[in-house]
C-alpha cells in the first residue's frame, strides 16, 4: 500500500486511555488509513518519530476564537500547543447567528475594527503595501463593510471559515446571549412567548446549518436576568437535534452549588447533554465547596450525560467590568457607559464596590487596556500610579477604555485545580481566544492560558504532577471529541481524521507568563491537521488546512 505520509518508530498514545504502543501510521489525504508495521511501505513523505510520542491532535474544549481565527488564520498560539480543533461560541457569545442590535464582545469588535482600518488604509502614492498570510485573513477583509462583519448566519460563517481555511478546525456553539440579545434586546428580562418561539426557530436553523449546541453565559447580561424556563425551552430544541448545552453558570463563587443545581435541573428537564464550563470554586471562602460540587455532578451523571472543562491556572480572566453591580450592567454598552458617566450613579456604583471585602482588589491584574504602562499590573499598583483609590482607578479604566479593559482575577486554589483536572469527566479547555506573537493579535495583554493551557497540562502529566500521561492525552483528545460529538476525531484509528501530534516529551514547555504572555509553547515537533503539516520540525509551514466541523 502507498501512502501520502507515514509516521514510523514513534511511541503511540491513541487517545483512548490505553497504554502506549509502538506503531506506525499511514495517511492518505485527510485520513489515517493504516496502523501497523509500515517501515517497508512506500510513502511520498516519511517522518521518523523515534524518541517522540505520537498522539491525536488536541481539542481545546472551551475557546473564544470564533472571530480571531478569521483575522489570524495561522492560529500560532494554538498550533504550538498541539491544538488542532477548537470548540468555539462559548460562555453565551458566538460569531453567529447575528440578529437585531446584538453587539459582539468588545475584544472581537476591537480587532475587527482595527484590522478593517489597517486593510482600508491606502498606501502612499507610488508605494505598494504587502500583507502576507498568515498574519491577516485577506479573504475576511473583503467581507467587512464599515468595519462590521457581513456574515449573519451559521451557514455564512461556516462558508467564510472554510474559504479562509485557518490552520485549525472549529466546531461552533450558538451563544445564548447572542441569540437572546439579537431577538429580545439587552434589557433585564426573559423572552415573551413570541420571542421564545423565534429564538427556538433561530436556534434550530443554526443547528441545522452545523452548530453543535447552545452555550450560556449566565454571569453576563442579558443572560444573568433570564429565567431558567427560557433555557429549558431552548435546550429542548438542542436535545431534539442531539446537541450539547455548555454553561458558564450564574455563579462560580458564593452561589456555586446553587448554580450547579440549576445547570443539572436544566439538563434534566430538557434531556440535553450538559457540559459545565471552567469548573471551579472561586474565592478562598468558597474553596471548600469543591467536594460538594463533585458529589452533585457525580450523582447527576446516573441520570444523564454531564461533563466539564477546566484550564490549568489559578487565575481567571474576563472583561474588567464583570465586577460592576449586576443592576449597572444591563441595557448594553451605551447604557452602561452612561451610568458610569453620570456622577450620581457612579457614586452609587463606587459605594457598592467600596463595601467589598478588604483585600479583594489585591488579586486583580489589569489585562488588555489602551494604557500600555498598566498592562500586567495589579490594580493597587495602578491606583498608586494614578493617585486614586483602587475603586476609583478601576472605574477610571473601565470608563476610559469604553468597557474594553481586560481583567485577570487570582482567586483559585492550587490544590483544587489539580483535583478538578483529575476528575474523569473533565476535559482541558483554555477559555482563551487564539493569539499570535505577530500581526494584529499581538498587541493586547491576554491571560497566558491562550498560549500555554495544553502544554502546561501536558508538562504536568509528564512530570507526574497530575494524571498519568495516557489519561492526560485522553482529556485533550478522545474525551472532548465524545463530549462534543466530533465524529471520527480525537482518536488514532483507521478511517479517522489525520489530526496528529508528534512531540518530544523532554522539550514540552509553556513559555508564556502573566507578565509576558505573547510567547509560543515549545516541544511540538510536528503538527498535522487534516493530513497536512502545519508545523514541521518545530517550524510553521504556513499551510492552512483547518475546516468547520458541523454537528
Amino acid at each position: 500500500m502507498n501512502f501520502d505520509l507515514k509516521i514510523i518508530n514513534g511511541t503511540v498514545l491513541d487517545g483512548t486511555r490505553k497504554p502506549a504502543i509502538n506503531c506506525d501510521l499511514g495517511i492518505n489525504g485527510n485520513l489515517i488509513t493504516k496502523l501497523g508495521e509500515l517501515s517497508a511501505a512506500n510513502a511520498e513523505k516519511t517522518i521518523d518519530a523515534e524518541g517522540c510520542i505520537v498522539c491525536p491532535g488536541f481539542i481545546d474544549a472551551h475557546s473564544h476564537s470564533d472571530v480571531y481565527l478569521l483575522i489570524e488564520p495561522s492560529a500560532a498560539g494554538k498550533i504550538y500547543q498541539g491544538i488542532t480543533t477548537e470548540i468555539g461560541g462559548n460562555c453565551g457569545a458566538s460569531a453567529a447567528p447575528l440578529n437585531g442590535d446584538y453587539k459582539m464582545p468588545a475584544d472581537w469588535l476591537n480587532q475587527l475594527e482595527a484590522t478593517g482600518r489597517a486593510v482600508s488604509m491606502k498606501p502612499p502614492k507610488g508605494r505598494a503595501v504587502s500583507m502576507k498570510p498568515p498574519q491577516i485573513g485577506l479573504k475576511v477583509m473583503r467581507r467587512f463593510h464599515r468595519n462590521r462583519p457581513t456574515w449573519k448566519t451559521v451557514a455564512e460563517y461556516r462558508a467564510l471559515y472554510d474559504a479562509v481555511s485557518p490552520a485549525i478546525n472549529i466546531a461552533l456553539l450558538v451563544g445564548h446571549n447572542t441569540l437572546h440579545a439579537g431577538i429580545c434586546g439587552y434589557e433585564p428580562r426573559g423572552a415573551d412567548s413570541a420571542e421564545l418561539e423565534k429564538m427556538q426557530a433561530e436556534l434550530e436553523k443554526a443547528l441545522d446549518e452545523g452548530a453543535i449546541g447552545l452555550s450560556s453565559g449566565l454571569a453576563y447580561p442579558p443572560g444573568s436576568a433570564v429565567p431558567r424556563e427560557e433555557l429549558i425551552a431552548l435546550c429542548k430544541t438542542v436535545a431534539k437535534k442531539g446537541g450539547v448545552y455548555t454553561t458558564h453558570m450564574r455563579s462560580e463563587s458564593d452561589a456555586l452549588l446553587e448554580a450547579i443545581d440549576e445547570a443539572i435541573d436544566i439538563a434534566g428537564k430538557s434531556g440535553v447533554k450538559l457540559q459545565i464550563s471552567h469548573l471551579k470554586a472561586s474565592g478562598q471562602s468558597n474553596w471548600h465547596k469543591i467536594d460538594v460540587a463533585f458529589e452533585k455532578i457525580r450523582n447527576a451523571q446516573s441520570k444523564g450525560e454531564i461533563g466539564a472543562d477546566r484550564y490549568p491556572y489559578t487565575a481567571g480572566s474576563t472583561d474588567l467590568d464583570i465586577v460592576l453591580p449586576q443592576w449597572a450592567t444591563y441595557g448594553g454598552r451605551d447604557a452602561i457607559l452612561a451610568r458610569l458617566r453620570d456622577p450620581e450613579i457612579r457614586a452609587k456604583i463606587k459605594a457598592e464596590l467600596t463595601d467589598c471585602p478588604p483585600g479583594r482588589w489585591d488579586h486583580v491584574m489589569i489585562g488588555s487596556t489602551q494604557f500600555e504602562q498598566f498592562k500586567g499590573k495589579y490594580l493597587p499598583e495602578v491606583a498608586d500610579a494614578l493617585k486614586m483609590t483602587e475603586v476609583d482607578a478601576l472605574l477610571y479604566l473601565i470608563d476610559a477604555d469604553d468597557l474594553k479593559t481586560g481583567g485577570i482575577f487570582f482567586g483559585l486554589s492550587e490544590e483544587n485545580l489539580w483535583r478538578v483536572l483529575a476528575e474523569p469527566y473533565v476535559s482541558i479547555g483554555s477559555d482563551g481566544s487564539m493569539r499570535a506573537p505577530f500581526g494584529p493579535l499581538s498587541t493586547d495583554h491576554p491571560h497566558p492560558r491562550a498560549y500555554g493551557s495544553h502544554t502546561r497540562f501536558l508538562r504536568a502529566a509528564l512530570d507526574g504532577k497530575t494524571v498519568p500521561l495516557a489519561e492526560a492525552v485522553y482529556k485533550m483528545t478522545g474525551l472532548p471529541a465524545a463530549q462534543f460529538g466530533l465524529k471520527k476525531r480525537g482518536i488514532l484509528k483507521e478511517g479517522y481524521a489525520a489530526d496528529i501530534l508528534i512531540f518530544d516529551p523532554a522539550q514540552i514547555r509553556e513559555n508564556t507568563t502573566y507578565a509576558k504572555p505573547h510567547q509560543l509553547s515549545g516541544g511540538m515537533r510536528h503538527v498535522i491537521v487534516n493530513g497536512v503539516l502545519a508545523l514541521e520540525n518545530g517550524k510553521p509551514t504556513h499551510e492552512k488546512s483547518g475546516s468547520f466541523l458541523p454537528r
